[in-house]
């Protein structure tokens, strides 16, 4: 672990102890995945997005309510079948037959928080009817443009032990996810918890909102104002650049991955209290960040490769900046 530089500048702790209230929150609902959940806020505050690949029953609807529940914001809920269509996501005009125009009604997409449920059970055309959305924050319908509320987060889920009836994500639209994470198991301690706390009531339904749309959007734009050194920089291009020159890669991370990390290293530095990105901070988010934009060589990936271990080892050979004293 590195040590921290000394320095007398740091984050607005009023503003950024917003966030321990908000994980506190979440934590009243989600057993044991705190983790988990501070990734999913990093993605949050570096307004990205987050992908969430993992066996059903593990928490992720639960999650992404527990989320809108505690920021106050609104919440729907996409539920990906074969027979979705684009309009039933991003809404479509309706013929008016008193005033003889068209009416915009808009879709589930106009929200806060955005759960995609099982994402890759739906058909190309409508997954990529979201890429707009997510990446300008904003719907076109007829040629007419539709801003969509502030913050916009998707949540978008994916079963990865079923692959009959479904439509992987293509890369272009895998490579819109700011990260991908897994939730995994609980441990034992944490499942009896979870169902001591679950006897007699759901805690969904008791937990208030810690903050509102309006402050989260605020801790968006101090997120932005987090230094991030040269030699920080450095370290991450070198990542980035050691993914595209990796023999076992047919294609490594683009630019978007090294914009990605910057992004969410400030964020984690915030959730830390600090107004600088340390090297562990990108180390911690390489991953998370990286591996799901990583297409393996088709020797590699029958060899049981996997992006994952890649990056390990690239994170090996790769040397750490010190920090300055």
């Amino acid at each position: 672990m590195q040590s921290e530089p000394k320095t007398d500048c740091k984050v607005n702790p009023l503003e950024f102890r917003l966030c321990d209230r908000i994980i506190e929150n979440i934590s009243k609902v989600i057993v044991g995945k705190r983790p988990a959940i501070e990734l999913l806020l990093v993605a949050f505050l570096a307004d990205g997005h987050a992908l969430i690949e993992d066996v059903p029953g593990l928490g992720k609807t639960l999650m992404a309510k527990a989320l809108a529940r505690t920021i106050g914001g609104t919440f729907k809920r996409v539920q990906f079948t074969p027979d979705l269509l684009p309009a039933d996501i991003t809404g479509f005009n309706v013929y008016n037959q008193q005033t003889g125009l068209f009416t915009y009604q808009s879709g589930p997409v106009f929200s806060n928080i955005l759960l995609a449920d099982e994402i890759n059970r739906t058909i190309p055309r409508t997954q990529s009817s979201l890429l707009e959305s997510m990446e300008e924050r904003q719907v076109t319908v007829d040629g007419q443009t539709h801003a969509l509320p502030r913050p916009f987060f998707v949540m978008a889920t994916q079963n990865p032990i079923e692959l009959e009836g479904t439509f992987p994500l293509p890369e272009a639209q895998l490579d819109r996810f700011l990260l991908k994470l897994r939730l995994g198991y609980p441990g034992k301690d944490e499942e009896i918890s979870m169902l001591e706390r679950f006897r007699e009531k759901d805690p969904l339904k008791s937990i208030k909102a810690v903050a509102s749309p309006e402050q989260i959007t605020a801790l968006q734009g101090e997120r932005k104002k987090i230094k991030i050194s040269l030699p920080v920089r450095e370290y991450i291009t070198d990542i980035v650049r050691a993914t595209r020159e990796n023999e076992a890669l047919r294609f490594g991370a683009s630019p978007r991955g090294s914009l990605g990390l910057m992004r969410t290293g400030q964020a984690l530095a915030a959730l830390r209290g600090r107004d600088f990105v340390l090297p562990d901070d990108i180390k911690l988010l390489v991953v998370p960040v990286l591996a799901h934009r990583l297409i393996l060589t088709d020797e590699k990936r029958l060899r049981g490769g996997t992006p994952e271990q890649l990056l390990e080892t690239v994170l090996e050979q790769i040397p750490v900046p010190q920090p300055s004293q």
